[in-house]
């Protein structure tokens, strides 16, 4: 039964596949943090996106879910989130998620989707969230400001 459930989280986690260690690291991006229309915020705090992300807050103001959307282990989106918002390693990013839906603290874990997509689903599925590279943000869907600021600032939380 563990065995299945591992499994299961294995997908959505992009734990998949296994690659070895001498892989160079990829370099982290800006990020634009991008929301369906619907989401009744456009600022959000760092600490707050922080709680959205590590699944501490899963409802947005009123009763919308949040629906956490990330992207795909080594990518430069990947590598600025677990930086600057995480504040873990991937496997640490794994392990908190694997044991935080043991613990049944979460219905489930974020799922996995390509820069390509992620636009996409944020404009279709109310209450989601995602990272995409900055220079990408498309139309259509809600841009959050990080602390009152843009990814245009120089001071942006998420570069």
């Amino acid at each position: 039964m563990r065995a299945a459930v591992l499994l299961g989280l294995l997908v959505p986690l992009g734990l998949g596949w296994v690659r070895g260690s001498a892989e160079e690291p990829p370099t982290q991006v800006p990020l634009a943090v991008i929301a369906h229309a619907g989401v009744p915020e456009d600022d959000v705090s760092l600490s707050e996106l922080r709680k959205i992300f590590l699944g501490d807050r899963q409802f947005w103001k009123g009763e919308m879910r949040v629906v956490l959307l990330v992207p795909p282990a080594r990518s430069g989106e990947r590598a600025t989130l677990l930086d600057k918002v995480y504040e873990k390693t991937e496997s640490q990013y794994r392990h908190y998620w694997i044991s935080k839906v043991f613990r049944t603290e979460s219905q489930t874990a974020p799922k996995v989707v390509k820069a390509e997509s992620a636009g996409e689903l944020v404009r279709q599925i109310p209450g989601a969230i995602a990272v995409i590279d900055a220079a990408r943000a498309p139309a259509g869907v809600k841009v959050l400001r990080v602390d009152g600021k843009t990814a245009a600032d120089a001071d942006y939380p998420l570069r």
